[in-house]
């Protein structure tokens, strides 16, 4: 697993840069948890999502946003946390040039931060997100929402009512033009704590695999 660093916005960024031999491959960057509170890109769950992009074939990038492990900068409420993640995109892109499908993927933090990027990065191909924090977050940028995804959560969330996740995809599901798929793992937690973990990773996998074949939106 090569550890890369790479410029940001305010200096240096920390990650994970996982290639495959195919330079055609399909690219996923995984983005963590909120810095304040522990979130590193070695969150169970987004090494675990890293890894499944990886085993679909695609060359995968997570990384720590500014002020975590030896990211430069600190933390700045999202907003620059944004165009950390829209450098490690563009520093993605850079190495995989002939890459046809572009997928973002985010925990907590990670998935709000994640939907903003895919507002602003139009070929962003698909997304997932796990247990966004639509209670703490405000979603509503997603106005249309540009690519059809993945949103999975557990029953048993307390960080991220379920509620409150089941309002924002019946938003989202009202738009034309994409579908936005929602899978809830029964009994998991925020943190999908075992035996949940991998009941969550075969969804996202079927998910994405389905998705690959169908070249839709």
């Amino acid at each position: 697993m090569p550890e890369v660093i790479f410029p940001g916005p305010e200096g240096r960024l920390e990650g994970r840069y996982h290639p495959q031999k195919d330079r055609d491959a399909p690219i996923a960057i995984v983005l963590h948890p909120h810095p304040q509170f522990g979130g590193t890109m070695n969150n169970k769950v987004v090494y675990n999502l890293h890894y499944a992009f990886y085993n679909m074939g695609f060359t995968v990038l997570r990384f720590n946003f500014r002020g975590v492990g030896r990211s430069q900068g600190e933390y700045d409420q999202g907003v620059g946390e944004l165009s950390d993640a829209a450098s490690a995109l563009d520093y993605l892109q850079s190495m995989n040039q002939n890459s046809k499908h572009c997928w973002v993927a985010g925990f907590s933090f990670g998935a709000w931060i994640g939907m903003q990027l895919l507002m602003r990065r139009p070929e962003i191909t698909g997304f997932i997100s796990v247990s966004p924090p639509a209670n703490m977050y405000d979603f509503s940028f997603l106005a249309p929402c540009p690519s059809s995804g993945l949103i999975i959560n557990g029953t048993a969330d307390r960080v991220a009512p379920p509620a409150d996740t089941r309002s924002l995809v019946s938003k989202l599901q009202e738009q034309k033009g994409i579908t936005v798929t929602h899978e809830e793992i029964e009994g998991a937690g925020h943190f999908f704590e075992e035996p949940h973990m991998q009941t969550m990773i075969d969804n996202v996998s079927t998910y994405v695999k389905r998705r690959l074949t169908e070249n839709t939106r």
